[in-house]
């Protein structure tokens, strides 16, 4: 996979250089559907996640993708006013998207994630009666057209917007990259459920924690640091990368300069190509969703505190299978605790 990206710099550029996540999505599909049709009778019937079998997992992944096709193929809205979107049990999200109403209402005082819980629930309960094959059959065909709907994507435009990384509306590539996690972790969910063990494919991975990372400074939005502490976050293995946070400031890249990362270096954690943005002239780059911290800034200082994770480690941490506290116990810190222990509440869902 080629992951580079020649995206105009915008104002998310301090969420880092952009992620092609496109061309993955045909992969990932196979590989679910490889997995479902693998399963036996009574592995649908085995616990995902808390109160959703196997079953309930793809039935909500069905509805994720009719979802996405309705709105961004078909331009189909129900109702008006203001609604919000975002996918999956365990707060696994899919953006917000102000405007007419595009699902159910939200109920009288309750908050984004309490919404999305009950309406995927409603999915899914509605999804009762459809058998796992009619599931694997259907989801097969749908999700073979998100695929190619993601692939004929434009990656600068502006799409569902990204919570957890401060970002609405979000460029086109985080929503699509947002959009693979969800898809992935789902599937690795299913694969737990049935005694398998995380699919360590790092064309897979490598994205899934490059985008999961790009919360790092919506997590430290509330920290106060001087300009120009750095928080880094280290990934080990061939999925692997590394990631650093810096605080205050502006960075700005001179007329026709490009700011990149490489695989495995500072920015990207994919194997065998290099990230790039490309600046067509001055641009500086601040942190606003991110509140006082940027992933633009120079990555070459040494960094107030430290972690060191493993990848199974760091992916699940994103998506609460594991709590911090836990996670911080496997990791490898230097430099400053409490800034490390910040970085460590990184979450890349709605929780």
């Amino acid at each position: 996979m080629d992951p580079q990206l020649d995206v105009s710099p915008t104002a998310h550029s301090w969420l880092g250089p952009p992620i092609d996540a496109r061309p993955l999505f045909v992969p990932e599909h196979a590989a679910l559907i490889a997995t479902l049709r693998g399963l036996t009778p009574a592995d649908w019937g085995r616990e995902a996640v808390p109160g959703w079998s196997v079953r309930d997992v793809v039935a909500h992944v069905l509805g994720d993708c009719y979802g996405r096709l309705a709105r961004h193929r078909d331009g189909h809205r129900e109702g008006g006013g203001e609604g919000h979107r975002e996918g999956g049990r365990e707060g696994h999200q899919e953006g917000r998207r102000e405007g007419r109403r595009e699902g159910p209402a939200f109920a009288p005082g309750e908050d984004l994630p309490a919404y999305i819980h009950r309406i995927n629930q409603q999915w899914v309960d509605a999804h009762s009666r459809v058998s796992p094959a009619a599931l694997t059959d259907t989801l097969e065909l749908i999700g073979g057209q998100v695929a190619r709907l993601f692939a004929e994507s434009d990656p600068a435009a502006p799409s569902l917007g990204v919570s957890w990384a401060g970002a609405d509306p979000a460029p086109m590539w985080l929503d699509s990259a947002r959009e693979l996690t969800e898809y992935w972790t789902h599937r690795q969910q299913i694969r737990h459920a049935t005694g398998q063990r995380t699919d360590p494919d790092p064309r897979l991975l490598s994205v899934v924690l490059d985008t999961f990372l790009r919360a790092l400074p919506h997590t430290l939005r509330e920290i106060a640091a001087p300009a120009g502490t750095q928080v880094r976050i280290h990934v080990t293995g061939p999925a692997g990368g590394t990631w650093t946070a810096t605080a205050g400031g502006t960075w700005s890249a001179t007329a026709g300069g490009t700011w990149s990362a490489t695989a495995g270096g500072t920015w990207s954690a994919t194997a065998g190509g290099t990230w790039s943005a490309t600046a067509g002239g001055t641009w500086s780059a601040t942190a606003p969703g991110g509140g006082n911290w940027s992933l633009a800034g120079p990555a070459d200082g040494h960094p107030a505190a430290l972690v060191r994770l493993d990848a199974e480690t760091a992916w699940r941490l994103c998506v609460r299978g594991i709590e911090p506290a836990d996670a911080l116990t496997r990791a490898e810190i230097e430099g400053d605790h409490q800034l490390a222990e910040a970085a460590g509440r990184i979450v890349s869902i709605v929780y």
